[in-house]
């Protein structure tokens, strides 16, 4: 066919088109024609709006993973900080009374080789501690050198943190038992750190949780790796759906708080994900009870990293018969 020429009455009725070809000319009638064009522009009209729609469900999915590459490149930046978990050295527990420390031997606390064999005193006494350093042992409290300090416990906002090189220590409070957590700023776990795996981002795993109040909220058990059980706040339950079937967890926290604390466990615990459970922070519920459950922020307990931690447990009510998929895999076999 060579061209079409559109053909009309007098009185401007389309009437349809001559077509032209080596073996004579033919008419396309104007209905079938015009079914042809009103055939193409539905076509084209679906063709825009499903790019239209896949590329804006791309551009979603691309800055969720954005988002959650942002937090976790923060949550990394956290632990290789010069006093992040990976400078954890030592947790030594004090006894009553007087406790030497050095790293000779005979040290009651012995710290690494690399610190003075006769460090100082450390003394506990009906829950007060107090340091006094050996003559020519620099030791340090906020830039000013130490002789002898009576020492802030973590169990305050403010520990009162000794330097001494590349080291510094404070004195931690877990379950009535009293002792010295050291941390090295040159640790090799925190200058060889190459990140943590985790699973595929993916949004599925940002579940919508509904709030059930605890009346009157609850305190319930916490176990830890020492052994000792403490009782948290918990105010009430989040209930969410995975697979059709409804699971719970217990937050710890208040109304006050602006986030929850999760600990819990599920089917990957010891597997993909780290043996003893991951951790959470959830946003406490709007008004209607509604809050999300982002298991893409699933992340490793302290003790993931060093054998000096003092991690809570989950629950038996957090632990999950269910392989949650998402979040920080297994790290480390401490």
């Amino acid at each position: 066919m060579r061209r079409l020429k559109k053909v009309e009455k007098n009185n401007g009725t389309h009437l349809g088109y001559v077509g032209e070809t080596g073996k004579g000319a033919y008419v396309v009638s104007a209905p079938f024609f015009n079914v042809l064009e009103s055939g193409m522009r539905s076509l084209l009209c679906f063709l825009f709006v499903f790019f239209a729609c896949t590329n804006f469900g791309l551009v979603e999915e691309t800055e969720y993973t954005e988002k959650m590459n942002r937090w976790h490149a923060k949550r990394l930046a956290s632990l290789q900080k010069p006093t992040g978990w990976l400078s954890l050295a030592g947790l030594f527990w004090l006894a009553e009374g007087e406790n030497t420390v050095g790293s000779h031997a005979t040290s009651d606390v012995i710290f690494p080789a690399d610190m003075p064999a006769h460090f100082g005193l450390m003394t506990l006494q009906d829950g007060v501690v107090s340091f006094q350093a050996i003559k020519g042992v620099d030791v340090f409290f906020r830039g000013q050198a130490v002789e002898d300090i009576v020492l802030q416990t973590d169990a305050t906002d403010d520990p009162t943190v000794l330097t001494s090189g590349t080291y510094q220590w404070y004195v931690i409070v877990r379950g009535g038992k009293y002792g010295i957590r050291l941390k090295n700023t040159a640790h090799p776990n925190r200058l060889t750190f190459k990140g943590i795996d985790r699973f595929k981002v993916d949004e599925a795993w940002r579940i919508k949780a509904k709030f059930e109040a605890y009346d009157p909220p609850q305190k319930i058990e916490i176990p830890n790796v020492l052994g000792t059980v403490s009782e948290e706040m918990c105010v009430g339950a989040l209930r969410f759906e995975v697979g059709e079937k409804i699971y719970s967890l217990d937050p710890l926290g208040s109304f006050d708080d602006e986030a929850w604390f999760v600990i819990f466990s599920d089917e990957t615990s010891g597997n993909e994900t780290y043996g003893a459970g991951r951790f959470l922070s959830v946003s406490r519920p709007d008004s209607l009870g509604t809050t999300f459950i982002d298991f893409n922020k699933a992340y490793n307990p302290p003790c993931a990293f060093t054998e000096f931690a003092t991690c809570p447990l989950p629950p038996e009510q957090n632990k999950l018969s269910v392989r949650i998929l998402a979040g920080e895999e297994a790290y480390g076999h401490h």
